[in-house]
């Protein structure tokens, strides 16, 4: 995300209003609801964790232990327990 000049496409009573508010300081607009998107979805990046959670899981099920899966993957036990308890959750339920 960059940055836009105001001036370059807001009228200047626009601008004039918006500095009652914040005065020179940098503001956030938010998209309009129908134009978010889901976290992941520009990227491949969502489907990359899926696969190795699912890889996590294949391994807990072959019998690998929560700290060997920590290290294996580089994630905390605590985060392997998570993956894994979401993934058992998912089959269940």
């Amino acid at each position: 995300m960059g940055y836009i000049r105001a001036e370059e496409i807001l009228p200047i009573e626009v601008i004039e209003l918006i500095q009652k508010y914040v005065d020179g300081a940098n503001i956030y607009i938010p998209r309009k609801q129908e134009n978010r998107q889901e976290w992941g979805t520009m990227t491949a990046y969502r489907s990359e964790l899926q696969s190795r959670n699912e890889a996590i899981y294949g391994d807990y099920i072959s019998g690998l232990t929560f700290y060997e899966l920590a290290e294996k993957y580089y994630l905390s036990e605590k985060s392997i327990q998570r993956i894994i308890r979401e993934k058992k959750r998912a089959l269940v339920g």
